[in-house]
């Protein structure tokens, strides 16, 4: 019988699962080796680790890469565009900003050509009033141009298309009919909001990356199902929602970012789960770390994402701030002489010098295990014992001459400017929005996070951190409790007093009604279904945008003016009464919460462990003034009694956690382990 319920999650170096049988609590862990040539390999072989038969299997939910990885690698479908005439050239010409802020220098390849670029006549107003009708011979003459070019997808992208799609629409329905494939995306289907270029370039990016989802999700379940899967496979998208995987690739740019997703949905239900609402999140893996905020339970979603310079990606998408800074992170001397870390990173291959895989650089990951931090006889896809002392030689090798570093001091200057990058990017999502970090606990997690967490901790003043039950897989675990989510917005953009309030409504409304709609056509197994309503405001003349939240559908005119005065005096602290508010695009997410998963089991086997079989020994690890004979400790024989207090070094299969000396902790019933800084 088809009971578990897995969640994989796909990051730059390792593929995680976790799967959960509901009924009995029992769960099942894998961590292997990310295939990056083909994804769904590494993917088969973590459900292959756990040794669940596939048929009993209920549902998969999967947090994907492959969207992120084609952009940032530019390993896109070749793609065409067919805008108004006149307007070839917007993606190229973009906001006039330049790819370093000082100096004429920076490179900027648009993600499609400009010989890819087609005009055709046809024109809008900003009233949606028809200008010049659409040329449909000339539309047919383009579409087969762009065919003939060698064209998989194609993109329609008309002036003013939010506001009246009439010329999009039908442009689209003469494309499909000559186009070889169902890779044709209408701009305003994706975004229906102001600003061309912006919406331009989220149209292109959907269609140059629509293709090779479609083909890895197709791979995937074909490979799934001649292993016996034959139920439901969900695809995690950046907004921290979840799609059919059938439905994904139709708006493939949702799932941009959706591994950061995972791991802060992951944290939002655990966090809260455990009492602390309130959270900065520290997602460190091998390649990067994410920082995110979650308020009140839940996390920070933007539409105003950019991957890249001159990539802005404007679909909701959870608030993260990303930096090169992971486990295999390469130290280097920079062309001024200064020891640098990151963003270059060893990656899965060869990965760090000390797995043993043929690299040669040193990482964080080697600045860690010669400090002690980490066990050299359990190192996580190390088969055998790490060799110690041929990376102390190596980081000798490498620093002694330039800066008269042995192997240790080289190791903790590594890890001292590694923190004080991390550090500066909580400060980005907390200090430069107004937020007081003492106000949050800090959730660290990834597979490297909690080596790091309690000296970014003490750094910004943060008093506990909320380290969870399987740090290294909190992402493949925010597959699992993430909920279905669809999003929709609508540019208005008339001042507040003007407002047609009945269109208003009626906006909200048609957007819930489209929400239920693909719901209804996923058939996945939902509890309710609610909607999360905002809207994007601004003062008359200014071009900053802030997101207020709505208490629902249909808000009166007074009760919009009242939320964006409440927003603007929390962000800004001025109230600016004589100056007309103007809504500009109204936002509903359409939720299908599906049922709850019971955090208890991750722990439950902490209330009859005997303390005395979770000391495993000492080791001599460095701390910040010298090194230290340290207690450690197994973390999956801690009782819920034990109390520990640092310097302690804390392992378990997926990450170790540093306790440094001052600090206290203990497990919670979820088994979660509760630091105080």
């Amino acid at each position: 019988m088809a009971r578990w319920i897995a969640g994989i999650d796909v990051g730059g170096t390792f593929t995680d699962l976790i799967a959960l049988d509901p009924a009995s609590g029992e769960t099942r862990i894998a961590k292997v080796p990310t295939t990056p040539d083909n994804q769904a390999f590494g993917v088969l072989a973590a459900l292959d680790e756990t040794g669940l038969d596939l048929a009993e299997l209920s549902l998969i939910v999967h947090g994907t890469t492959t969207t992120t990885n084609a952009l940032l690698e530019r390993k896109l479908a070749k793609t065409g565009l067919i805008t108004t005439q006149g307007f070839r050239d917007v993606l190229e010409l973009g906001r006039r900003t330049r790819p370093t802020s000082y100096g004429l220098t920076g490179r900027f390849e648009p993600l499609i050509p400009r010989e890819l670029r087609l005009e055709v006549p046809e024109r809008m107003d900003a009233a949606g009033e028809v200008v010049a009708p659409l040329d449909e011979p000339a539309l047919a003459r383009a579409v087969t141009a762009l065919r003939d070019a060698g064209c998989e997808a194609l993109v329609i992208h008309f002036l003013h298309s939010y506001i009246n799609p009439a010329h999009e629409l039908r442009a689209a329905e003469l494309a499909r009919g000559q186009w070889p494939n169902a890779y044709v995306t209408a701009g305003h289907a994706v975004l229906s909001e102001y600003r061309e270029y912006e919406r331009g370039v989220t149209a292109a990016v959907n269609a140059s990356v629509q293709p090779v989802l479609d083909r890895y999700l197709e791979r995937l379940a074909h490979e799934l199902r001649a292993r016996g899967f034959t139920r439901d496979l969900l695809v995690m998208q950046g907004n921290g929602g979840t799609v059919a995987a059938e439905l994904a690739a139709k708006s493939a740019v949702n799932t941009v970012m959706s591994g950061p997703a995972s791991g802060i949905m992951a944290a939002a239900f655990t966090a809260s789960a455990a009492g602390f609402p309130n959270a900065i999140t520290y997602d460190m893996g091998g390649t990067s770390t994410d920082v995110g905020l979650i308020r009140d339970g839940v996390p920070q979603v933007s539409s105003e994402l950019e991957i890249e310079y001159a990539m802005p990606v404007h679909v909701p998408m959870v608030d993260v701030h990303t930096i090169g800074a992971g486990g295999g992170s390469i130290a280097q001397i920079g062309e001024d002489g200064m020891l640098k870390v990151g963003p270059q990173s060893a990656g899965a291959q060869p990965g760090p010098m000390c797995y043993g895989r043929g690299g040669a650089e040193p990482t964080i990951t080697d600045a860690n295990l010669v400090l002690g931090r980490l066990n050299p006889e359990h190192l996580l896809g190390v088969s055998g014992r790490a060799d110690v002392d041929a990376v102390r030689s190596a980081l000798e090798a490498r620093f002694k001459g330039p800066f008269g570093f042995d192997a240790t001091a080289a190791a903790a200057a590594i890890l001292r400017i590694a923190n004080d990058r991390m550090a500066g990017a909580i400060r980005m999502v907390s200090l430069a929005r107004g937020h007081d970090p003492r106000d949050f606990v800090l959730f660290p997690f990834g597979g490297a996070g909690p080596l790091h967490a309690v000296a970014l901790a003490r750094e910004l003043g943060i008093p506990r951190l909320l380290v969870p039950a399987r740090p290294g897989i909190t992402n493949a675990l925010g597959c699992v409790v993430a909920d279905l989510r669809h999003d929709y917005v609508n540019t208005v953009n008339k001042p507040v007093p003007a407002l047609d309030m009945d269109e208003v409504h009626a906006i909200l409304a048609q957007q819930s009604a489209d929400g239920r709609r693909l719901l209804e056509r996923e058939g996945i197994a939902i509890d309710q279904v609610r909607d999360l309503v905002s809207a994007d405001m601004q003062f008359q003349g200014q071009s900053h945008i802030l997101s207020v939240p709505l208490a629902g559908p249909a808000p009166t005119r007074e009760e919009l003016q009242q939320a964006f005065d409440r927003a603007y005096w929390a962000r800004f602290g001025v109230e600016l009464p004589e100056i007309r508010a103007v809504l500009v695009n109204l936002h509903t997410a359409v939720i299908g919460v599906r049922p709850r998963i019971d955090l208890a089991a991750l722990g439950r086997g902490a209330l009859a462990r005997d303390s005395a079989g979770a000391r495993l020994g000492e080791r001599t690890v460095w701390f910040d003034g010298g090194w230290r004979e340290t207690p450690v400790y197994a973390r999956d024989e801690l009782p819920l009694d034990k109390e520990l207090a640092g310097p302690a070094i804390v392992e378990q299969l997926d990450c170790t956690t540093v306790l440094e000396p001052g600090c206290r902790a203990r497990l919670d019933r979820h088994g979660n382990l509760l630091v105080e800084v």
